[in-house]
């Protein structure tokens, strides 16, 4: 599911547009706003794509650590598993503050 963050309602993965609001999914979309904020944090170096434990074959194999540059958009694009893409990610810090 994609989780608008303007108006908190959630579609499924294949949704371009919010279905409440019709706001673009690929820019305000909880996951897109993550990817976005990661990218402009400086003491992110790197960015991880993880993965559940039972996901499917096209989420296995983005599952790996990426430039900030090229990281991928989520939800993967051909995922197969019943509850959809429950991919998420998780950065990689240069240095972390107590």
């Amino acid at each position: 599911m994609r989780t608008c963050t303007l108006c908190k309602t959630t579609s499924p993965d294949t949704s371009e547009t919010c279905t409440k609001c019709g706001s673009d999914l690929d820019e305000h979309s909880a996951r897109a706003v993550a990817l976005r904020d990661l990218r402009e944090n400086p003491r992110v170096s790197k960015i991880r794509v993880i993965v559940a434990e039972d996901a499917c074959p096209a989420c296995r194999a983005i599952e790996r650590e990426y430039t900030k540059e090229d990281a991928p958009g989520l939800p993967v694009s051909g995922c197969s598993h019943a509850l959809g893409c429950r991919c998420f990610y998780q950065p990689r810090l240069l240095e972390v503050f107590p």
